[in-house]
């Protein structure tokens, strides 16, 4: 498994869905020997897309791990997800990577995901480049999506090789660095443009020999491609290139590239906190260092084998049986069974080194984001960080007796996806499954079935509201009862205030001369805190008020605990009522992210939704929209957004505060909720 560092090159496949990334990967393997036919997602003989849920839906949904050789340089690819729906898969992948190729469309060029990939790869700084793909399709366009990439992403987009023919009559490439003798006349005079552009960009990352070069010398082609991968890794340079994978065009040339020029792990260094060191102490590890580090990026369930762990080795060594300490949870894990994938296929490694990227399996307490590392060395790599899932769906069994059966399987299926999030409401009492969008929930619930054979029944969650009142309000209640043996007897006087947002609750003790026993004082302030929980006016928390026990009377044998407690829920609810309460609801920040023609349609949307629009950012032709809304207005947005948009629309929600309710719309909650008690009496 030894393998020079230089040799090897770890890139990921990125873009939107449809644009091609399975299938170039699957031609890349096949060209490269390492498959005996080439892999098409249509008929399931894909390598990357092999686990049922993506056989049948024909996309990608986790990120893949496949490798072949070319030109004795080792390649290891991970093939990840283009939905944005799944876009988790893509965020933890390029941690793993120096590289990744952004497939474009030929006929449908730039999409959302064309965006993502390029964000998330800047933020990585990864070395980027693009592949214009299904040139033989008709209604491809090259220069239509040449032109895109260059206006969005910058004019550092240069051709590294020229289409000949398009569509059907797609035939071969032109490349442009070394530019061959037998250059179709009709591409001869854009050949050689190209050649010297990407010429000058090559040389614009080398102030030494763009000096030389303005100076009039000739730079020798030795020279060029000496200085081409530094500016490819620095982004100086963005190559592009054009394949159709049907009539095996363009593959080669791509793979070339990768060995030739593409950043190996040689040059890697990572950011790294000692779990020892001083708050906020950085260090530098380099692939050179001797101590083992490790990123874990992701983490699945296999069937026969159990947990895997997939990670990146980044400095060091690791055999077999070798121990490695994880220090989010400071315990050492035993790397007992190490594996090479090829898609699904395993293949048994006795060792791992600086850039492998490998599996390990049986690793029950390693999460995505963890660091594997020497324990002479404890540190901990940055955690990998993934957006905050928007939609979210409460559920329960369809067969009562399966919650514990529920609760198993569905940690395991979230184990395997970090925007897949399961919590208890406290406020509502519901299971919520939080993830991207109703395709991500769906996709997720259908593989807890598979995997597990436990059906859920889904609806939209209840939202959190909350009770609290506005003004002061004043009760007494005297709580008398003779049952023919010791009667039960307690008053007490209550005076209710409201508090500001978010200072919680308040329990005065105001009596004076002995009115109400020491001893039952406690017994006053759990009633209050009891019908707080259950709310008042629609049996929604209680919060933001202050209760003071001023006045009140007992009886030397008859009071008691219980009789005070009944005493005080009903002054607290008959004060309550009195003091204009309201209900609360939470409002979320929110923001959308469109192309411009949508704006109009977006933000009169928004303001359909209760929404308040506090600022709008121009992005290229991209804006993002900032606005506050009610949570209970958007619980469906990511369907509607998508609907509104032909799916070129993405957003993000984080809670703000809690406002309170409009008077109409609080009587519809109110009302509603009376209704589900009143049934829940009945039934």
């Amino acid at each position: 498994m030894a393998k020079e560092m230089a040799n090897i090159r770890n890139l990921a496949t990125s873009g939107h869905a449809g644009s091609g990334k399975t299938s170039l990967v699957e031609a890349m393997l096949f060209k490269a020997g390492a498959t005996k036919r080439l892999g098409d997602v249509n008929d399931n003989t894909s390598i990357a897309d092999y686990d049922v849920e993506e056989q049948e839906r024909k996309f990608t949904i986790d990120a893949a791990l496949v490798h072949c050789t070319w030109k004795d340089k080792e390649i290891q690819a991970i093939d990840t997800p283009g939905y944005p729906d799944f876009i988790s898969g893509m965020i933890s992948s390029f941690p793993a990577v120096e590289s990744t190729l952004i497939t474009v469309s030929a006929i449908k060029g730039v999409e959302l995901n064309t965006r993502k990939a390029w964000g998330y790869a800047e933020t990585n700084n990864l070395a980027r480049a693009f592949v214009i793909t299904k040139m033989d399709v008709e209604n491809s366009d090259f220069p239509k999506a040449l032109d895109q990439i260059k206006e969005i992403f910058g004019q550092q987009c240069v051709p590294f090789v020229l289409p000949i023919g398009q569509a059907g009559t797609f035939s071969g490439v032109v490349e442009t660095l070394r530019l061959p003798d037998d250059v179709p006349a009709d591409l001869a005079d854009e050949a050689r443009a190209t050649h010297e552009s990407l010429m000058e960009a090559i040389i614009e990352a080398d102030e030494d020999l763009m000096m030389r070069y303005l100076e009039g010398e000739e730079i020798s082609e030795e020279k060029l491609l000496k200085t081409l991968g530094p500016a490819f890794s620095s982004g100086t340079v963005v190559p592009v290139f054009c394949t159709s994978v049907s009539k095996d065009i363009g593959i080669d040339t791509i793979l070339n590239a990768i060995a030739g020029f593409f950043p190996s792990p040689e040059t890697t260094e990572r950011t790294a906190v000692p779990v020892k060191g001083e708050e906020g102490e950085e260090i530098t590890v380099k692939a050179s260092d001797p101590e083992f580090a490790a990123l874990v990026f992701k983490s699945m369930t296999d069937p026969f084998v159990g947990k895997m762990n997939f990670f990146r080795v980044i400095s060091g060594s690791a055999t077999t049986d070798s121990v490695a300490l994880n220090p989010r949870t400071n315990k050492k894990e035993r790397l007992a069974n190490l594996y090479r994938m090829q898609g699904k296929e395993q293949e048994a490694v006795q060792s791992a080194g600086p850039g492998d990227i490998l599996c390990a399996a049986k690793l029950e307490d390693v999460e995505v984001s963890d660091t594997l590392c020497a324990d002479s060395r404890p540190i901990r790599f940055p955690e990998i960080q993934f957006p905050a899932p928007m939609v979210a769906l409460a559920i329960q069994p369809k067969s009562r007796g399966d919650e514990q059966k529920l609760s198993g399987g569905i940690a395991k299926v979230a184990g395997e996806d970090t925007t897949f999030i399961v919590r208890r409401d406290n406020v509502t009492r519901e299971l919520i499954a939080t993830g991207m969008s109703s395709l991500h929930l769906d996709v997720m619930l259908n593989r807890l079935k598979r995997r597990f054979d436990i059906e859920v029944t889904t609806k939209v969650p209840d939202i959190a509201y909350k009770e609290t009142i506005t003004t002061t309000a004043q009760a007494q209640y005297r709580h008398k009862k003779q049952t023919g043996g010791r009667g039960q007897f307690g008053e007490v006087y209550l005076r209710l205030d409201p508090r500001e947002r978010g200072e919680g609750f308040e329990f005065l003790d105001e009596i004076v001369g002995g009115t109400v026993p020491n001893q039952f004082i406690p017994a006053v302030e759990k009633g209050c805190r009891e019908v707080m929980q259950q709310g008042v006016i629609a049996g929604y928390p209680v919060e933001d008020l202050s209760v003071a026990l001023y006045d009140g009377s007992f009886h030397s044998v008859d009071s008691s605990e219980q009789a005070f407690k009944t005493a005080t829920r009903n002054a607290f609810q008959q004060a309550f009522k009195d003091a204009k309460p309201v209900l609360l609801e939470p409002i979320v920040n929110i923001e959308v992210t469109v192309p411009s023609k949508y704006i109009g349609d977006i933000t009169s949307d928004l303001n359909g939704r209760r929404g308040r629009v506090q600022d709008v950012e121009t992005m290229g032709d991209l804006q993002t929209i900032r606005a506050q809304a009610p949570l209970s207005e958007i619980a469906t947005y990511s369907t509607d957004l998508r609907s509104m948009t032909a799916g070129e629309g993405s957003y993000s929600i984080e809670f703000s505060h809690y406002d309170p309710v409009p008077a109409l719309v609080q009587k519809q909650i109110i009302a509603k909720a009376q209704a589900k008690l009143e049934a829940a009496r009945k039934s």
